[in-house]
């Protein structure tokens, strides 16, 4: 019997032994792009939709944990749903694991989804993690160009063996935004989960350099809404510490980097309903239940902080005319008009007054940073203009740079208008406790014009200047140029459409030269750039019909030439 138990002993000593030296198993990826999975659709087509897509992160395989349970793995598309009322809203994910923003397209899945989009929706888009594969190979040809331009590669799909046109990561994510609007659904791009590392300082690494930077770009450059995961995940993940962390991914796959367990995938939810709550999306606000309405917005969601600043008024010296006898050329806008050379900022209103006689008109720029079409009327800055206005003067007006995004979005600063022309207002329900009816971009376009005209002057409506990153092979400013096209014929205005004058311009002189006239990363020009568009800009006004400006102009203004208004 003593034998036998010692023989017992060394049998499992040598079983313990042999398990402990055993490899750990692999991360597998249990979401290959070729899975069959079987997709929800909106329980209640009457009721407005949260509709998720992207790829494993937010709906891990056959969304069930691999039969593990809460070891699993899971995507955080599963428990955002905890968080919602169902009967006043669908929660619908969509997404699909293995696939990048370019396979969710070509495997037919975005077309199937788009069919259940409707107005009054949001969808939610999440990719990246897959985004970075190779572009094609046999396996899973699901990379995309890196970055958020319009570069393309033509390939011979070695999969599919189909012809096809590969684009950047960033331009599928803009084709996303574009499609949704297209239904009347609301866009909100959502960076991707961060990844289980360290850097050499113990900080969890972030994307903000590669996918999660180009999710943010793209969605500033589209005026969408943004909720940057990676960061805000990334902070979490650094206040809990390490040994916390590992609690959130899958135990029996201790070497799983990306995909999170149920833990994991909750954390992410609540972020994702935090950042909701901080842009103050509706409906999803109002469809919160209990558990939503107890999260807390996130206070230092980087989407929060608007990067496009409101200059404080008392900084800005209010303009009057030099001489009163004389007409009056009025500018009215935003930074683009005039920045007064804070961190090397100038609008192009600062540069245009040498194009002009001074013993024939006065130049009295009232542009001042930060403010949309809304913001300037509401804050009394219109009225102070109309004081000055009298017969015979010509304003011109430029905005749409901070016009855009939600109305009540705490990061859009109370400043945006809504879209296009019409009579319709929206209530944005201020901190004061205060309700404003917002109207359209149009609506307050159409105002100034209607009240300088009462006044005997002349208005041109001029559409915004172009982005740094959006002139090459693209317009900008698309629907602002529409509305303000449409304002003026309506009301009997003039327009002059400032973004292709100016993009024409840049064509011209290259990207090279034109990288030279920012002072920022997108926007803002520095002195040789408010030089240049300003030069566009008389050149717009000369080709306008019936001479409006040409008997005020200097002989460098005469000098300038002609920009066709399209």
């Amino acid at each position: 019997m003593k034998r036998y138990l010692q023989s017992l002993f060394l049998f499992l000593l040598f079983q313990s032994v042999v398990h402990a030296q055993a490899p750990l198993p692999p991360a597998a990826n249990t979401d290959p792009a070729k899975a069959q999975v079987v997709l929800p659709e909106p329980a209640n087509p009457a009721l407005p939709s949260l509709i998720l897509i992207g790829d494993s992160t937010v709906r891990n395989g056959h969304d069930d944990g691999q039969s593990k349970g809460p070891a699993g793995q899971w995507g955080w598309g599963n428990p955002i749903a905890n968080y919602f009322d169902t009967s006043k809203i669908n929660v619908v994910n969509r997404a699909v694991g293995g696939l990048s923003s370019r396979t969710y397209v070509t495997s037919g899945h975005w077309q199937r989804t788009l069919a259940l989009v409707k107005r009054g929706d949001v969808v939610l888009m999440q990719f990246g993690h897959n985004d970075a594969s190779a572009i094609n190979d046999t396996s899973r040809a699901r990379g995309t160009i890196r970055g958020t331009g319009n570069e393309s590669e033509e390939i011979d799909n070695l999969l599919t063996k189909r012809r096809e046109t590969v684009r950047s990561y960033g331009w599928y994510l803009g084709d996303y935004i574009a499609q949704i609007r297209a239904k009347g659904a609301t866009p909100v791009v959502v960076s991707l989960i961060p990844r289980k590392r360290w850097d050499d300082h113990g900080k969890v690494l972030r994307n903000a350099g590669d996918y999660a930077g180009w999710a943010k770009d793209v969605a500033r450059r589209e005026n969408a809404g943004f909720i940057d995961l990676n960061e805000l995940a990334a902070r979490r993940y650094d206040e809990i510490g390490r040994d916390e962390v590992m609690k959130l991914f899958p135990q029996v796959t201790p070497d799983e980097t990306v995909h999170t367990n149920w833990a994991g995938a909750d954390l992410n939810a609540r972020i994702v309903v935090g950042g909701i709550k901080a842009q103050g999306l509706q409906p999803l606000v109002g469809a919160l239940n209990e558990r939503g309405k107890a999260i807390l917005a996130n206070p230092t969601n980087p989407a929060s902080e608007d990067e496009r600043p409101v200059v404080d008024a008392k900084s800005v010296k209010a303009e009057q005319a030099a001489n009163t006898a004389l007409p009056t050329l009025h500018l009215v806008g935003d930074s683009t008009v005039k920045s007064g050379g804070a961190g090397g900022h100038v609008g192009w209103g600062e540069r245009i007054a040498p194009y002009f006689d001074t013993g024939k008109v006065n130049v009295v720029n009232h542009a001042i940073g930060g403010r949309s079409s809304r913001t300037f009327f509401t804050e009394g800055r219109w009225n102070r203009v109309l004081e000055q206005l009298k017969a015979g003067d010509v304003v011109l007006i430029q905005f749409g740079h901070n016009d855009g995004g939600r109305i009540g979005d705490p990061a859009m600063k109370g400043r945006a208008s809504g879209p296009g022309t019409g009579p319709e207002t929206v209530e944005d329900k201020k901190p004061d406790g205060t309700v404003e009816q917002v109207h359209t971009f149009g609506w307050y376009m159409a105002r100034y014009v209607q009240d300088a005209k009462a006044k005997g002057a002349t208005v041109v409506l001029l559409s915004p200047v172009p982005h740094r990153d959006a002139w090459q092979d693209r317009r900008d400013f698309e629907d602002f140029a529409q509305w303000g096209r449409e304002v003026a014929q309506r009301h009997g205005a003039r327009f002059a459409d400032l973004t292709m004058a100016i993009t024409d311009g840049y064509r011209r002189a290259g990207a090279s030269v034109v990288d030279t006239y920012f002072s920022d990363a997108r926007t803002h020009t520095n002195d040789a750039g408010a030089a240049f568009n300003a030069q566009r800009v008389v050149a717009a006004l000369k080709g306008l019909p019936g001479a409006l400006v040409d008997q005020w102009l200097s002989a460098q203004g005469r000098a300038a030439g002609t920009a066709e208004n399209r």
